[in-house]
């Protein structure tokens, strides 16, 4: 079974999960509502975005020019940074680090990256004890899932779910008192903490000027993984770069209010390397991993290059009627909803993620809401596009458009087909698409061609 058969497959079980439906509307619903409160901080929300836009754009023009800055800076405090241009490479980084330290225990924040990358999986073939810290995180983890939303993991579980896994993962008394399930969590952490050897963390923002990258959060757990191990492991996409200290006042606050509606999370940290010497806390090293695994040939593309300026705040998915409908689970890709249709064919090849471009209803409303201005509307056309013109789609689709395309051309051809066989040919080609859920539509035995030459006088 492929990758779009597995897609339908799921798609079709998550549709018409009312339970499922009902969780996942009920938790998007509260964050969508947030998030209009959150708009009315800005004084003029549209000219931030614009200002974002701009900046992001400007980044991607000269991409090389800031990721040599900040690599510059990093290591001028004593940082070394590593260029990854494959996953695989990444996680070859990352096990000589671990080797080297003879490294028992990893604690890991919250990362998009670390699961493009499949980290959590390769450590475990390694038996490296590997311990998510978000409390998202760390729930999916124990549920032996994948995140289910860029922002947060565990949004498809209600707290009566998280409740059960607990009782059977941890062995405790069934609860579903949030409050004494997140104290849990943080007493099965805290240990952690202090014994892992190395900590693992993505970066929201790599700063150019300072050689830094900025982690923003809510619960800490970033803050206590990357300061407590004595070596700490950032690993950030080629994109993530910003130019100056200063635009962290703009990004940081978009950040915020699209994802949760706050006005700034409560825990931002920048770290510009490892310990120095005249000071008390902190790393003995520190790693920044850039990976690139498929971003320089976005790159590459003037038309699609802007989807790189993703800073993942999750608005889109939290609008998108179709990720609302079948979750985050059945895109089976790191990046789902829009901005996950859109550059994952991309990042995983357009032949077997090419579908995702097509699970859109173009309504627009992820363009909308996007902080940074992408028009992902266009882009997923623009993949649509891409997958026709490298003759992607299947030997029935391309058949089926043919004889459409032939049909259509001359009038005579169409009226050669009287009602009877049209109707055939809509059961045969719509079934078990349109008709599976739907009644089929039934064309009428005179059609209007036939009724104006009759009734013309």
């Amino acid at each position: 079974m492929n990758e779009q058969q597995n897609f339908q497959k799921d798609v079709e079980k998550k549709a018409f999960d009312m339970r499922h439906r009902q969780t996942i509307n009920h938790n998007i619903d509260k964050y969508n509502q947030a998030v209009a409160r959150g708009l009315h901080n800005f004084e003029d929300h549209e000219l931030a975005r614009s200002r974002a836009s701009y900046i992001k754009t400007q980044v991607l023009e000269n991409l090389d020019k800031y990721l040599l800055q900040f690599e510059e800076n990093f290591e001028s405090r004593g940082g070394k940074v590593l260029w990854a241009e494959t996953k695989e490479e990444a996680q070859q980084y990352i096990w000589e680090i671990l080797r080297k330290a003879n490294t028992k225990i990893v604690v890991k924040s919250k990362s998009m990256t670390t699961e493009e990358i499949g980290l959590n999986e390769f450590l475990e073939e390694k038996h490296i004890e590997n311990v998510e810290t978000d409390l998202g995180e760390y729930i999916v983890q124990l549920a032996g899932q994948k995140p289910y939303h860029i922002v947060t993991p565990a949004m498809h579980l209600s707290r009566g779910d998280v409740g059960k896994i607990f009782e059977e993962k941890l062995n405790m008394p069934y609860t579903d008192n949030p409050q004494f399930l997140a104290m849990t969590c943080r007493n099965n952490l805290r240990d952690k903490y202090t014994t892992a050897e190395v900590g693992i963390t993505g970066a929201n923002f790599l700063i150019a000027d300072v050689g830094g990258i900025a982690i923003t959060e809510n619960e800490g757990n970033a803050r206590l993984s990357a300061t407590f191990p004595k070596i700490h492991i950032a690993i950030a996409g080629i994109e993530k770069i910003i130019p100056n200290l200063e635009d962290l006042d703009l990004f940081w606050s978009l950040l915020a209010t699209s994802g949760t509606g706050q006005r700034m999370t409560i825990y931002n940290t920048v770290y510009t390397g490892a310990k120095q010497s005249f000071e008390t806390d902190g790393t003995e090293e520190m790693y920044v991993i850039l990976l690139d695994n498929g971003r320089t040939k976005i790159l590459a593309d003037e038309q699609k290059r802007q989807s790189l300026a993703c800073i993942r705040c999750g608005a889109c998915l939290n609008v998108c009627p179709v990720y609302k409908n079948i979750g985050g689970h059945s895109y089976h890709t790191t990046y789902s909803g829009p901005i996950g249709s859109v550059i994952s064919p991309h990042l995983l090849g357009m032949k077997d993620y090419k579908h995702l471009s097509y699970a859109s209803s173009l309504c627009g409303a992820c363009g909308t809401v996007c902080p940074v201005k992408i028009d992902l509307p266009q882009l997923l056309l623009k993949n649509r596009q891409e997958s026709v013109e490298k003759g992607l789609q299947g030997f029935a689709e391309k058949l089926t458009f043919q004889l459409w395309e032939n049909t259509m051309r001359k009038r005579a051809r169409v009226d050669r087909w009287g009602a009877r066989w049209k109707n055939w040919g809509f059961r045969q080609i719509f079934y078990n698409s349109w008709g599976k859920r739907r009644e089929m539509p039934t064309l009428p035995k005179e059609s209007f061609h036939d009724w104006w030459k009759k009734n013309r006088k």
